[in-house]
């Protein structure tokens, strides 16, 4: 489908409202791009831009391209991830990813840590279908499975002397409030109770977990996480106009680097 010569702005708005659960055609993954950053190769995954992607079969939701992790944000975390993850890693390492969505962070992840295993839990259906798909048509290495993550983590199988990589990303929902601050109570589920589900799943395991931010969190949703850590550090990555830039909170369980 060619763009259309009648103007409409769109941000996000649009592909989170009337195209959430449609797959875009190219012309509309670029203006988005074009209208909200002032880039049309803005959305760039799994190592491609939208042209490129787009041309390969890959194709994306509208709300899949407004939430997913883009190639330059996805190699800032997973650099500042695997500084972090070398210190423990020597027994080798396992990657899990939740909310895996476009898989687009496992997949830089896995690229940097070189994991025994990469696995992803989504439990959208179309999403999760889309998302499969696009693995399989690039063959990536990672593994995209359409099931709860409660009950997936616990069929993981993990060595004792391996080191459990965990990207918490949950859908914000209305956790972004309208002065741009994130409430991790507000994410869907709330992102403390994700980390207790988890290190409960991985009792007595180590872990390193990398929770996505935005660039103003409420302070005491990001306590609720810290305060039941052993370790932690929190990074913005001002790659965006202020106000609009993601960050990182990196934090450790039975372990410290």
């Amino acid at each position: 489908m060619s763009e259309p010569s009648q103007r409409r702005r769109y941000d996000r708005g649009v592909l989170l409202g009337p195209k959430r659960n449609e797959p875009l055609a190219l012309w509309e993954v670029e203006r988005y791009g074009r209208d909200s950053f002032g880039d049309a190769d803005y959305v760039r995954v799994y190592g491609l831009r939208p042209r490129e992607w787009y041309g390969r079969g890959v194709r994306l939701l509208g709300r899949t391209v407004v939430e997913c992790t883009r190639d330059r944000l996805a190699a800032e975390i997973s650099r500042d991830v695997a500084a972090v993850a070398c210190e423990a890693a020597a027994g080798g390492t396992v990657v899990v990813d939740p909310f895996v969505g476009s898989g687009n962070t496992l997949l830089w992840l896995t690229r940097r840590l070189e994991p025994r295993a990469a696995v992803g839990f989504e439990l959208d259906n179309a999403v999760a279908e889309l998302t499969q798909r696009n693995v399989a048509l690039l063959d990536l290495p990672i593994e995209v499975r359409h099931e709860p993550y409660e009950r997936g983590i616990r069929e993981i199988r993990i060595d004792d002397d391996e080191l459990i990589v965990v990207f918490i990303a949950p859908p914000w929902g209305d956790a972004l409030t309208a002065n741009g601050e994130l409430d991790l109570r507000r994410t869907t589920p709330p992102m403390a109770a994700v980390v207790d589900r988890v290190a409960a799943a991985f009792d007595s395991r180590r872990l390193l977990l990398a929770v996505q931010l935005y660039e103003r969190v409420e302070p005491a949703s990001l306590t609720d996480i810290v305060d039941g850590c052993d370790w932690s550090s929190r990074e913005l990555y001002a790659i965006d106009p202020p106000g609009r830039n993601h960050g990182l909170l990196l934090a450790t369980l039975r372990w410290s680097p």
